[in-house]
């Protein structure tokens, strides 16, 4: 029998590849088949998923530092847990937009309110649609992990911590980013179910999620509070310098492409 995963020789007793490490399935995908990988994937208490969500909270250095220094097999890869934090942030939209549309009027509310303060002729922003926003949030959050890293990554150079390059600062964000975007998606359906405005669910989010980029910081890159907390405001400015620059350009190209079209 071979492997259907690298096509490595197995021998009859094995349960995984030693080569690729695949679990080895002798079963055919029948019901029961399929709810026992379901449960171990992401029911069971001792499942890699729960694993992953709890320790990013109680040592997240030791779920990213592993990572990045080659422990692949106890926690989520970093890609697929961003990709599971993803799948939920767009379960979070599907609901927002068919089910609590009325949360999201402070967009329309606020679009109404600037355009009535400017002129109405020739107002390139007359027919925008706030809802954009959230319609691509999974896009945004992608779009968005890699200037962090950056703001990271350019904030401990400057600073002379050197000892992660730029693609492990990426593994660091993205790990923060994913569980910050699936408390966010989770915390969010709750708060909306209970009524709640959107904007107070954000900032009611927004703050904590500040203090936990900041603990994770210091539990990786260790140092005394004080020493820890300066770095992060440092790495913090850094973070929104090169975002703002970037997001400057993309606003001058979209008020661009809104004036040519609507000219």
């Amino acid at each position: 029998m071979n492997c259907k995963n690298c096509n490595n020789t197995l021998r009859a007793s094995q349960k995984f590849c030693d080569e690729c490490g695949a679990k080895i399935i002798h079963n055919r995908l029948k019901p029961k088949v399929l709810a026992q990988q379901i449960n171990e994937q992401f029911i069971s208490i001792d499942n890699k998923f729960l694993r992953t969500f709890i320790d990013l909270f109680k040592q997240p250095e030791t779920v990213i530092i592993g990572y990045i220094e080659g422990t692949r097999k106890k926690y989520i890869d970093v890609l697929q847990y961003f990709a599971i934090a993803l799948t939920l942030a767009g379960i979070q939209v599907f609901l927002m937009t068919t089910f609590f549309k009325e949360a999201l009027d402070f967009g329309s509310a606020f679009m109404e309110g600037f355009n009535s303060a400017t002129s109405q002729t020739k107002n390139p922003f007359a027919d925008f649609n706030f809802d954009i926003f959230t319609k691509y949030q999974g896009l945004i959050y992608i779009i968005s992990v890699p200037f962090s890293a950056l703001g990271t990554w350019l904030g401990y150079y400057l600073l002379g911590e050197r000892r992660y390059n730029f693609t492990e600062h990426l593994v660091i964000n993205l790990y923060y980013s994913a569980q910050v975007i699936i408390v966010s998606a989770v915390l969010t359906i709750l708060f909306l179910v209970f009524g709640l405005d959107y904007l107070i669910v954000y900032s009611i989010i927004a703050i904590p999620s500040f203090v936990y980029f900041f603990y994770v910081l210091k539990r990786i890159f260790k140092g005394p509070f004080w020493e820890a907390f300066t770095r992060f405001i440092f790495v913090m400015i850094t973070y929104f310098i090169s975002f703002s620059i970037v997001g400057l350009i993309f606003f001058i190209l979209g008020i661009i492409i809104a004036i040519m079209a609507h000219n």
